[in-house]
Parts: C-alpha cells; sequence; structure tokens
C-alpha cells in the first residue's frame, strides 16, 4: 500500500511517525528515509530506542534555502539507491520517505524515479511519502492520501519552532 501525508498544514512527518511507532509495536521492522534534513530532533532519540526502527537522513544539517546545491542533489540521489536496497531487501514492512515531496519540488530527484520506486514495491511493503506539494500523479499512485490544510498557526504571530513539538 502507497500512503501520502501532504498539505501546508503541520503533522505530515508527525502522522508517519506515529505509523511507524504502531508498526514497530506490532513487531514489523520499519525504516525511515529522510530527505533534505541533517539535523539530529527530538524524534531520533525516542527512535533509536526501539530495535526494529532504523532512521537516516540524506541532508546537511541546515534544511534547503534558496537554490539547492549538487551536494543536495547527491544526498538525495544516495537516499534513492539506499532506499531501493531497503525495499528489495524485504526486511522492512514500512518505510517511510519522509519529505520525498519537498525533494520533488526542489527538483533533487525525479518523479520519474519516485513513480519507478513506488511501481516496484512489493504489495507486503507499506511505503509512505510525506511532505508538501505531493505531484498529481504520486497522489494518484496511492493508495491512500491525506492532505493536512492549515486552518491556524502560531507560527502566524511569531513563535519559533520548539523542542520537542517542532522538533
Amino acid at each position: 500500500m502507497i500512503q501520502v501525508y501532504t498539505g501546508n498544514g503541520k503533522g505530515k512527518s508527525t502522522a508517519a511517525f506515529g505509523l511507524a511507532l504502531r508498526a514497530a509495536g506490532a513487531g514489523f521492522n520499519v525504516y525511515i528515509a529522510q530527505f533534505a534534513k541533517g539535523r539530529v530532533c527530538s524524534e531520533h532519540k525516542a527512535l533509536e530506542k526501539i530495535k526494529n526502527i532504523k532512521v537516516e537522513q540524506f541532508g546537511k544539517i541546515c534544511f534547503i534555502r534558496g537554490k539547492p546545491r549538487a551536494l543536495d542533489m547527491e544526498l538525495a540521489r544516495a537516499a534513492l539507491e539506499k532506499i531501493k536496497k531497503r525495499i528489495a531487501c524485504g526486511s522492512y514492512r514500512v518505510i517511510i520517505l519522509d519529505e520525498i515531496n519537498v525533494a520533488l519540488k526542489l527538483k533533487l530527484i525525479s518523479l520519474k524515479d519516485v513513480l519507478g520506486l513506488i511501481k516496484h514495491t512489493p504489495a507486503g511493503i507499506e511505503l509512505v511519502l510525506t511532505g508538501r506539494g505531493a505531484p498529481a500523479p504520486i497522489i494518484k499512485a496511492a493508495d491512500l492520501v491525506s492532505r493536512i490544510n492549515e486552518v491556524k498557526h502560531y507560527y502566524a504571530k511569531g513563535l519559533k519552532a520548539r523542542r520537542g513539538i517542532e522538533f
């Protein structure tokens, strides 16, 4: 099954990480690949204590601002290669591609490659794609799509990201 969490609201990655926790509790092995992220966040500290969840980041410490550089593209391509291997090995029941839609929007990876990844994911693997701006072909290929839309956000009042809540 292919799941997509998209939209401009807060909670897409949070929903995917909640699914990872549920799957791990059921005894499934979970692999999480984070695109365009390299900073260790609070959830990593909790997840590293769960033996059947593996998280890998494919980004620099700071999130991409402006035009992506060659290194950003290299890291995203490396992520795709690693993900293909994780899918092929058959050890993971849930594979989460966190912020892959953002990687697509920034043109770090191609839509064709991601659609190929979806197409070649065996039926027994739950593949989860997160990030704002999921392209129409990704939505069409998915079995489940949740659009998380912002109704109101405290960032509009100038509140900064908070440890333990946003990171």
